[in-house]
């Protein structure tokens, strides 16, 4: 992987973008369906072609673009400016006409009372921990310039708004943190279980007040830290299994056997890095088994290709796509702004 050069970065972030859609795109069709069922239309190596002209994407792709475009629009990266382009960006997503692709009910809920002007402390759910909260966090990890610590900071904020368990923080926190890694070239694909580690274990009694507030305090939990920490050790407890897959790793086994169905944000970060480390060097092939899969399969394979797609660049992906991808347009004009 090129370690250098500015435009090496731009295509990073461009392959990581477009990837995120096209990964969104295969597995839109295969959601639903039972792993019998995707490999009777599919056969056994999964879809190969986004279908369509535009293929379609789902809420996915369309929560991760209002996240991208609300952090262009912040004119500063603090809790006070962001949260107001966030808010709006997410009641657009919500009002549009476009927004028909089974959005997550927790998304709906926490948007809805968001633009019915409650506090965004007060609109978020505070029990869940879907991966509506991370399947959006990409433009989070793409951000130039900036230090993982605010990346961190931000990453979680915009789980938050919809998301209120600390585990949807957390793997928020994770999913970026990842992407950073990768973009940057600061570690390989094969290093990302072990820094991720890394990371939860540094991170594991750290409370953003500045950011979250008293969320805390919406949970059942006697502290921030004891609020923090349950996030943490629930992520680490999925990298474990993890891990114990990546032992005897199998690309023609169901990947969230061992890893998890992906609806819960934790699990949707370890299937789609389990996904993305069997076919490290066939970005299509692995974004084919996130989407032949029995779990949450468009949410699993955007995060596959967000991820392939930051250390590949474009080139990783097959060259028609980015004329049919749905939204292609904005994806190209976020790649060469972020």
């Amino acid at each position: 992987m090129d370690h250098g050069g500015e435009s090496a970065g731009k295509d990073r972030v461009a392959g990581s973008l477009f990837g995120l859609a096209y990964g969104d795109a295969l597995g839109r069709p295969t959601e639903f369906l039972t792993l019998p069922e995707i490999i009777d239309r599919y056969g056994p190596r999964g879809p190969r072609d986004i279908e369509g002209d535009p293929a379609l994407v789902t809420d996915d792709t369309q929560m991760a673009l209002a996240v991208a475009w609300a952090l262009r629009d912040a004119h500063a990266l603090t809790p006070t400016a962001l949260e107001p382009v966030l808010r709006q960006r997410f009641i657009d997503w919500a009002r549009s006409p476009d927004n028909n692709r089974a959005p997550g009910n927790t998304c709906l809920r926490a948007v809805g009372g968001l633009a019915e002007g409650l506090a965004w402390r007060r609109a978020t759910v505070v029990g869940s921990k879907g991966c509506g909260a991370n399947m959006r966090v990409t433009p989070v990890g793409l951000l130039p310039g900036i230090d993982v610590d605010l990346m961190a900071d931000v990453a979680q904020f915009q789980a938050a708004l919809t998301h209120g368990h600390p585990t949807a923080l957390a793997a928020s926190e994770l999913t970026a943190y990842a992407v950073h890694v990768l973009v940057r070239g600061l570690g390989e694909l094969a290093d990302l279980p072990g820094l991720l580690r890394e990371r939860c274990l540094d991170q594991r009694r750290v409370y953003r007040e500045r950011w979250l507030g008293d969320l805390w305090q919406r949970s059942d939990l006697p502290t921030a830290t004891d609020y923090a920490a349950l996030g943490w050790a629930e992520c680490l407890a999925v990298l474990d299994r993890l891990d114990a897959a990546l032992t005897s790793p199998d690309p023609t086994t169901d990947p969230c056997v061992a890893t998890g169905a992906g609806w819960v944000a934790e699990e949707a970060l370890a299937t789609a890095l389990h996904c993305a480390l069997l076919f490290a060097d066939d970005p299509v092939a692995a974004l084919a088994r996130a989407a032949t899969t029995s779990g949450d399969s468009d949410s699993i394979a955007c995060l596959t290709g967000a991820l392939l797609g930051a250390v590949h660049g474009m080139s990783g992906w097959p060259i028609g796509w980015s004329a049919r991808i749905e939204y292609a347009g904005q994806l190209a004009a976020l790649s060469t702004t972020a």
